[in-house]
């Protein structure tokens, strides 16, 4: 009974986290395909790339919403396992970077392949699941780190870094279990995984810069060129 329990809550989790609110999203606001739009991902920052901030404030809520599913299921199918819900939030961001219902061939090596995400919207959401206070603390610092610092891909990073060391904290203190430190880094890890090409063009400098950062820097060229 327990393993068809954890089956039923892991593939649902999975399940979850593969729909892909940023195709959806775009498709109906202008009909065009998020995949075929800058980095080809279906996160927040590439919905607003291809339709504009509503669409990627749309797409950004949803997909953090799917990571809060996941605490809702294992609140409804295992309450008070904390394992489950620690499995079932990876599984949602897993799905939301490798989506089943974007499969797709490369045309090349005729290889399948699984597009989606980058991940940082659900991981939210499943730290929101863990612990519902804890978007109090992990969202203000990434929106800091987006203004100031100023990579999209950084900031993505920062959400599932802050969400460890914020677990962390509070596991030693002991307010909360390990298991929710051991979330943090698998999804930190999934994130990293992710955004590999854009941390090769962050290192050879090329990145595209964004938040206030970016303003000032529009601003500075704008002296220059008078």
């Amino acid at each position: 009974m327990l393993f068809v329990e954890g089956f039923v809550i892991f593939f649902l989790a999975y399940l979850a986290g593969s729909i892909p609110f940023g195709y959806f999203v775009v498709r109906i606001i202008n009909g065009r395909d998020v995949r075929m739009v800058e980095s080809g991902r279906t996160g927040g920052t590439n919905a607003f790339r291809a339709a504009g901030l509503l669409a990627g404030l749309i797409t950004a809520l949803l997909d953090v919403l799917k990571g809060v599913a996941s605490g809702w299921l294992v609140g409804w199918l295992a309450p008070g396992n904390i394992w489950y819900q620690v499995i079932a939030a990876v599984l949602v961001v897993v799905g939301h970077n490798y989506s089943i219902f974007l499969t797709e061939q490369d045309p090349v090596s005729g290889r399948f392949r699984l597009r989606g995400g980058a991940g940082g919207a659900p991981a939210l959401g499943g730290s929101i699941a863990l612990w519902p206070q804890s978007g109090l603390v992990i969202l203000p610092l990434a929106i800091f780190v987006f203004l100031f610092i100023g990579y999209a891909s950084i900031t993505t990073i920062s959400i599932t870094i802050i969400s460890t060391v914020f677990f962390a904290y509070r596991a030693l203190a002991g307010f909360s279990p390990w298991a929710y430190v051991v979330y943090g880094i698998i999804a930190t890890l999934i994130v990293i995984w992710a955004l590999r090409p854009n941390l090769d063009r962050l290192r050879q400098g090329k990145e595209r810069v964004v938040g206030l950062r970016a303003y000032f820097m529009k601003k500075a060229s704008e002296k220059l060129g008078r």
